[in-house]
């Protein structure tokens, strides 16, 4: 246990039961919850990130949650976004869960000391235990790219070219594929940044590869997401990237006020799913109108079409949520990137150097020489 700005390190939890309460739905079969360094996290979205706390609690507490086509990814972990598109819930391995917990007091003190760094930005960390003794372990993180925009290009990035591309054939099949290195060098990409913003992301880069050089961190991305304005959101990238996740359907005890409520509002939920994966700012608003009373103070606002949340309070997403292009006499350009530090949660150790000295040996060395040419 450490404290934080007088904030104990600790855990909290609890029981979650098959009947169900006014506080938590009823399920299956009984469940754990547990919630690890509260007062820590709690400190990082409101301190640090500027989150709204009763916001962020209406935003991951609606019924249905929005599930990304194609995961889990290579790294077997699963990824599920906010009804509002707003935060991201993604499962990690054990092993990460004691990195993150091991390395959070200097996670803290890095976020204190960089408003702006660029880094993942963990709002919670939780585990539940089913009840055949099955643990999952998830972090809440932040969604890099906005609700109101499309992405039309993305990439990740690791500074390496041994097996970093993604195959133009199927790239050209599926448009909104995440590109790697090697497809960032053939497509001649690059971000055009004008003097001002080009040192300032230069200097936040530099900074936070230094933060997670001291925690022996190395298989980390810059994750580029890439909007063109002329284009627009006429592709409605999200209706082809996502779907509507829900739990099965399970018993529930009637209320003995329902008299049939509980149907038509899950009827009437059902039917609000599709327009919930188009709109995400439209469900961000009814969330807030329908706010408990007791966080009315606090959710009354009616949030604009274009919502930027807390992206507001960051240097590189002031620009329609991101980093907006310039030229080199600092003039505006028709493209806006999305950038940040993700996958941060594995130490260079001896799986990674076991993995590194694999590639060394089998990659093409002469594809790697006419690249450094």
């Amino acid at each position: 246990m450490f404290r934080i700005s007088g904030i104990d390190h600790s855990l909290r939890g609890g029981v979650f039961q098959s009947i169900g309460n006014e506080l938590t739905p009823s399920a299956k079969y009984d469940f754990k919850f547990k919630d690890y360094a509260p007062w820590v996290f709690r400190e990082l979205r409101e301190d640090c990130f500027h989150l709204d706390p009763a916001d962020y609690l209406l935003s991951l507490t609606v019924q249905y949650i929005l599930s990304e086509l194609g995961s889990p990814g290579k790294s077997g972990s699963f990824f599920y976004f906010s009804r509002d598109y707003r935060y991201i819930i993604k499962t990690i391995r054990h092993a990460e869960h004691k990195f993150l917990r091991s390395i959070l007091k200097r996670y803290h003190a890095h976020v204190r000391a960089n408003p702006h760094t660029l880094l993942s930005r963990f709002y919670g960390l939780h585990r539940v235990k089913l009840p055949r003794g099955r643990k999952i372990h998830f972090v809440i993180m932040n969604n890099l790219f906005p609700a109101h925009k499309d992405i039309h290009e993305s990439y990740d990035l690791k500074g390496s070219t041994v097996g970093r591309i993604y195959p133009e054939e199927r790239a050209r099949e599926n448009p909104r594929a995440v590109l790697k290195d090697l497809n960032w060098i053939d497509r001649r990409k690059e971000l055009d940044l004008g003097p001002e913003k080009r040192a300032l992301l230069t200097e936040q880069l530099r900074r936070d590869a230094e933060f997670l050089k001291e925690l022996h961190v190395m298989d980390y991305s810059l994750l580029v997401g890439i909007h063109n304005m002329r284009r627009g959101n006429r592709d409605n990238v999200r209706r082809n990237t996502l779907r509507v996740f829900s739990p099965p359907d399970v018993h529930v005890p009637p209320h003995p006020y329902a008299h049939g409520g509980y149907m038509h509002r899950r009827r009437a939920a059902t039917a609000a799913n599709t327009a919930a994966v188009e709109r995400p700012h439209v469900v961000r608003r009814a969330v807030h109108r329908n706010a408990n009373a007791n966080l009315k103070s606090v959710c009354d606002g009616i949030l604009p079409e274009e919502d930027t949340g807390d992206r507001q309070h960051v240097l590189f997403s002031q620009d329609e949520g991101g980093l907006r292009a310039t030229d080199e006499q600092n003039e505006p350009l028709d493209t806006v990137y999305y950038l940040g530090i993700i996958d941060i949660l594995t130490p260079y150790g001896v799986v990674k150097r076991v993995e590194h000295l694999w590639k060394g040996m089998s990659a093409d060395r002469v594809r790697l020489t006419v690249l450094c040419l």
